[in-house]
């Protein structure tokens, strides 16, 4: 019932996922990511305990692959589930269950790995895949929105749509961006005005917060507004 991307920016180090669906708030179960530690996105049946065990398991060292098959040996339901991890070290493994409904199928590229299933055919996985290579110098946000509007064009989930996620992590404990678009007649389009709206004032705030860098941020509420409207004139200018 869903596609999703899960990907590392080769220029921040970020790990990020986007997911769509036909389904009410993908957001809140598909994505799980752990700071420099991997990105897990658990779909069809899905099982919230590929996340957070997968990320323990992550932690703990093992290699992509061994979650997979660690995950998937453990789970008696595994047919009816789909899977993609990216680990710290940039391995990939993914499992897509003989119960998924058709079309359903993984693929991975350099960086980047992509799952579906309930989709309208390969070529949203194909699309999707090729516009996040053919994208490369957009800033990694909107990067994995244009993969995933390159993949709903191509038919995405053969269901329709309703439900968008993004998911970004960085150097914190926290996320650097998550949003989420629970139900919507155009979620992506509506993840993408979001992702827009984050640039304006969001990520020049999130800046000014405490950090592993500056463990107490910038409290000065003057200094606050001068980096948001830094932001702000950047914004209009691009």
């Amino acid at each position: 019932m869903t596609w999703s991307i899960v990907a590392r920016d080769p220029a921040t180090g970020c790990f990020g996922i986007a997911v769509a669906t036909k389904f009410f708030a993908v957001g809140a179960r598909v994505p799980f990511i752990a700071a420099q530690v991997g990105a897990v996105a658990t779909q069809a049946l899905v099982n919230p305990f590929y996340g957070t065990n997968g990320l323990k398991m992550l932690r703990d060292g093992m290699s992509a692959a061994a979650v997979v098959k660690a995950l998937t040996d453990a789970d008696a339901g595994r047919d009816h589930r789909q899977l993609h991890i990216l680990d710290a070290t940039g391995r990939i493994a993914a499992h897509t269950g003989k119960a998924c409904v058709d079309w359903c199928g993984h693929s991975h590229g350099d960086g980047f790995s992509v799952a579906g299933n309930m989709l309208a055919g390969p070529r949203v996985l194909d699309d999707t895949a090729a516009a996040y290579a053919a994208h490369a110098a957009l800033p990694f946000p909107r990067r994995l929105i244009a993969a995933m509007l390159a993949g709903e064009a191509a038919g995405g989930d053969k269901r329709g749509k309703q439900s968008a996620g993004l998911l970004i992590y960085g150097e914190e404990e926290w996320s650097d961006l998550d949003l989420r678009v629970d139900d919507h007649a155009e979620p992506l389009l509506e993840l993408e005005r979001l992702e827009r709206i984050s640039r304006e004032r969001w990520m020049a705030f999130r800046r000014c917060l405490p950090s592993k860098r500056d463990p107490v941020g910038i409290t000065e509420r003057a200094l606050i507004e001068q980096e948001i409207a830094r932001s702000l004139a950047a914004g209009k200018s691009q």
